[in-house]
């Protein structure tokens, strides 16, 4: 098993920013994956962020926040970071930290999700 824990979300005026963090505890070397995927009222949860633990790290971005928010970690705390800027009240949503484990672009056995946490962005 692999325990994810979120902090960091919060109320936040549009244009401004905050920062996400996900710490990663248990059988950390079932994963290779972390990432943030969000959920709005209404929508279906979709890819925000991700990144691999090793393999130089390499990101991908869902396409309405490429160029907003970052993702990055800290192998050695096994937590993961979500910098968002520029926030947009479209941002507003439940935030969930995710863990899997890939074979290229496939998913193989359990994916991880984090309890989620409240990002609200006003107008």
């Amino acid at each position: 098993q692999v325990q994810l824990v979120e902090s960091g979300g919060g109320l936040v005026q549009a244009g401004g920013s905050l920062r996400l963090s996900c710490a990663a505890s248990g059988n950390i070397f079932r994963v290779n994956t972390l990432g943030w995927y969000r959920q709005a009222p209404g929508k279906q949860r979709e890819l925000v962020a991700t990144i691999a633990i090793s393999n130089g790290g390499s990101t991908a971005y869902g396409d309405s926040v490429k160029g907003r928010f970052t993702i990055s970690r800290d192998n050695a705390l096994n937590t993961v970071y979500l910098q968002m800027d520029s926030l947009k009240p479209e941002d507003t949503g439940v935030y969930y930290c995710n863990a899997k484990q890939k074979s290229g672009t496939i998913v193989v056995g359990t994916v991880y999700w984090g309890q989620g946490t409240q990002v609200t962005v006003s107008s």
